[in-house]
Order: structure tokens, then sequence, then C-alpha cells
């Protein structure tokens, strides 16, 4: 059993790093993690999602690196910390939460992500925010880039048609008209980038734990990794 939280509280704590492909249930893990060990959730694809909305409201071609980059220079990004510990976006001093969840600015965020520019400017805010650890945060390149001595590092996969699926009733429970194919295409679309990008690519190193959770429960799933991070608390604080 991980210690209580009034035990935790007291001793050192860590950064948990969770990365892996799109729809493979991070935040969902992350969250869980962060309330059960009273730990602040820190969702950075929001960050992205933020990011590539900005450019979108702008009228930016994302292709177009330059843009890109000169409109950077006009948002303004913070984290506000709600009283469940999790992470609400503030655009240039406006919460957009319910606007960076829709398809269209996940089927563009991929091409804003790789642009080191805003790369560059959005690790060192979860940076700043890992300063104090007992930070969860999930992403493409926490474990590699944002936090690379992170105590535990988790890499999450699953099966591509469980992924698609996954992302599809998602989509449909918030009211997106759209087909299971259309999400299974933009699923493959940004797994390709963020392979293959020049900057920070979607990477695994020989100490991440691999977890599989094509056929797993939330409640499996959080078992297994509450696990490795009993180990690790276990270590630091022995």
């Amino acid at each position: 059993m991980v210690q209580d939280k009034a035990t935790r509280r007291s001793q050192h704590k860590i950064n948990i790093a969770i990365d892996g492909y799109s729809s493979c249930g991070k935040g969902t893990l992350a969250k869980a993690l962060a309330k059960h060990l009273d730990y602040i959730f820190i969702d950075s694809g929001a960050m992205y999602r933020a990011v590539t909305l900005h450019m979108m409201r702008m009228g930016v071609d994302v292709l177009n690196e330059t843009a890109v980059m000169d409109a950077l220079q006009g948002v303004t990004l913070s984290c506000s910390i709600n009283k469940q510990k999790q992470t609400e976006i503030i655009l240039n001093g406006k919460g957009v939460e319910s606007e960076i969840r829709g398809l269209l600015v996940a089927s563009k965020v991929s091409e804003v992500s790789k642009i080191l520019a805003v790369r560059n400017k959005l690790v060192a805010i979860q940076q700043e925010i890992g300063m104090n650890k007992g930070v969860v945060m999930d992403g493409r390149d926490i474990g590699t880039v944002v936090f690379p001595q992170a105590e535990v590092k988790i890499f999450m996969t699953a099966n591509s048609a469980v992924r698609a699926n996954r992302r599809f009733e998602e989509l449909i429970a918030n009211g997106d008209a759209v087909s299971l194919e259309t999400v299974r295409k933009n699923l493959e679309h940004r797994d390709s980038i963020d392979e293959s990008r020049e900057h920070s690519p979607l990477s695994r190193t020989s100490d991440y734990c691999i977890l599989d959770n094509s056929d797993l429960s939330k409640e499996k799933q959080l078992e297994i990794a509450l696990k490795w991070v009993n180990d690790a608390l276990n270590s630091v604080n022995s």
C-alpha cells in the first residue's frame, strides 16, 4: 500500500512523468495518481493545444513556421490550479479548457508542437511548475526533456483500434459530429508527426516503465502505476 496522504506530505515528494501516444489514457492515469498522492496534475498537451488555438484565432497557417514564431510573441500562457489540484490553461488572460478539446484543434496541434520555439517556451513553463516536486505531468517528452530526472517515468501505449474507439467516444460525448474513420486518420497523423519531429520526438529511454493498457481497466492500470510510485517513494524516503 502507498502511504497515507498525511504521512506523504511530511516526506520527500517526487515528480512523475507520463508519456505515450494520443488517446492512451495518459490524462486519466495522471489525474488518478495526482488525486491519490495529493499531487498537482499538469496536462502539458493542453498547453500546446492552447497555443494552437491562438494560431487558429489569429488565422496563422500552422505549416508556416515563421508565421507561427511571429504569432508566438503575442501568446501569454499561464496555469491556474483549481481546487482539485488540476491545471486549467489560461490563454491571454482567459480560460480555454472547453475550446481546446475539439477535433479541429487536435488536427493541428502536432504541427505546432514540433516547432522548437513553441517547445522551448512551454518546456520552460512546465519545468518551473515542477521545481518543487509533487507533480504528475503527462505529454510526449516529459520524461525525456521536461523532467529527465523524474523519479517515475511511465510510457503508455495501447492498440491503435482501441485508441481510436476511445477518442471517438470522447468526441461524440462532447457533441462533436465525427466519424470513427476521421478519428483514426487523425491519430495516425499525430503519431507520425510526434515520432518523426526533429525536436523532442516521442520516444522512451530504458528507465521508463511500459504500460500497455489495451485490455486494462482504469482501476488495474492505477494499481500497476501505484506499485512503481510506491517503490520510488520508498527509495527517496528511506
